[in-house]
């Protein structure tokens, strides 16, 4: 067997080696994300995995961003993150989270956030949801929304559908409240977190138009136009009677579903999470996966969602990339082993022919002094 044979399946051997150890990386976090897309935790734990092997500091980058942001819950989010992983963080560091965590949970700043959410109505943490809820529960703020909203309805103006149906839902679950004794409170409070999102422009495009949809499927117009003529805030129990007959509760489902869901990120995550997630949110089932993500990583939540977006409740895009890692890396060892098996036959065929080539000098040289010795015998008798 010539050298020039055995040459090429060696240095193939070796080419596929270093291609497959150069894929492995990628291959293997590719295939965890596509194994684990229909599971948001696993989803989300692969991902972020894959983002830390690439960057190690990427967790104390985003702390020292949130502090800059004045973020102090995103901030604590990341150091709880950082904690379940074992992964390090400066004593300084961890100094001044805590610290701007004690400062966002003084008396002073809760007082002043919960008077910003009752009369305004807008939620940014637990403080200002409580006031917004405290809102919604004595029904002032559900009747603002609607009387306002519907104004705008019967005049023809601009109207946000989606804040009239909530406030509208909100109305009935107000009442369903007060008769459990606080038992559909997260809904109550999921109610409230949508609407404020929607208030002040944190609510995704793609959940905006899903929960426009539902919301003017329960509007008829005609009885709210008439209600709303008909009706004041300062009759809170006449006007809300009229105007939930102008409502198909029916209808109200789907937004109950997603206002479920929110209330359920907000109660294990907390209320900048349930935010997060309506401004990341595509549809109601990307809430529902962020709730169950929530349910199982709890205040870590910001954090995965702010490293991923989106990504952290499903395979938003890539998947195709993805699985061309793991094709490269399956053609790598393929070629690999096929290289390796070329270079054992050829290198097998090459001792068996030299084996048989020994074995057939000795036989020549036999033969060739096995005459000359017959010749010497013969000599020797005569």
């Amino acid at each position: 067997m010539k050298r020039r044979r055995i040459v090429p399946a060696v240095v193939g051997m070796v080419v596929f080696a270093v291609a497959f150890a150069q894929l492995w990386p990628h291959a293997r976090d590719s295939f965890s994300v596509l194994a684990a897309q229909d599971d948001p935790v696993e989803l989300s734990d692969a991902q972020l995995s894959s983002a830390l092997r690439n960057n190690a500091a990427l967790i104390a980058e985003n702390i020292e961003a949130a502090l800059a942001a004045n973020d102090a819950d995103l901030a604590d989010s990341f150091v709880s993150l950082a904690r379940e992983r074992n992964i390090p963080l400066g004593d300084d560091l961890l100094k001044r989270v805590s610290d701007k965590v004690a400062e966002h949970n003084s008396t002073s700043h809760m007082a002043k956030r919960f008077l910003t959410g009752f009369v305004i109505g807008e939620a940014d943490d637990v403080a200002s949801l409580s006031g917004t809820v405290a809102g919604d529960l004595f029904v002032y703020g559900d009747i603002r929304d609607v009387v306002r909203e519907g104004k705008n309805l019967a005049t023809g103006e601009d109207t946000d559908q989606l804040v009239l149906g909530l406030a509208a839902v909100g109305l009935v679950v107000t009442a369903a409240t007060y008769v459990s004794v606080g038992g559909v409170a997260p809904l109550r409070a999921g109610l409230t977190l949508v609407k404020d999102a929607r208030k002040v422009g944190r609510l995704g495009e793609g959940l905006t138009l899903w929960a426009g949809r539902s919301a003017r499927e329960m509007v008829d117009t005609p009885v709210l136009q008439h209600a709303i003529a008909s009706g004041s805030v300062l009759r809170p129990v006449q006007t809300m009677t009229a105007i939930k007959a102008a409502f198909r509760a029916e209808k109200a489902g789907a937004l109950v579903r997603l206002a479920k869901d929110v209330g359920r990120v907000g109660e294990k995550a907390g209320i900048r999470a349930a935010k997060d997630t309506l401004k990341i949110a595509e549809g109601p089932k990307d809430v529902a996966r962020a709730a169950r993500l929530a349910e199982a990583k709890g205040g870590q939540t910001r954090a995965f969602l702010k490293v991923l977006g989106r990504g952290a409740l499903l395979l938003v895009a890539g998947a195709f990339n993805m699985t061309m890692w793991v094709f490269g890396a399956l053609v790598a060892l393929a070629g690999f082993v096929a290289s390796i098996k070329a270079t054992t036959e050829r290198m097998t065929m090459a001792y068996l022919r030299r084996k048989k080539a020994r074995r057939l000098r000795r036989q020549l040289a036999a033969a060739a002094l096995t005459p000359d010795a017959s010749l010497a015998g013969a000599v020797a008798h005569g």
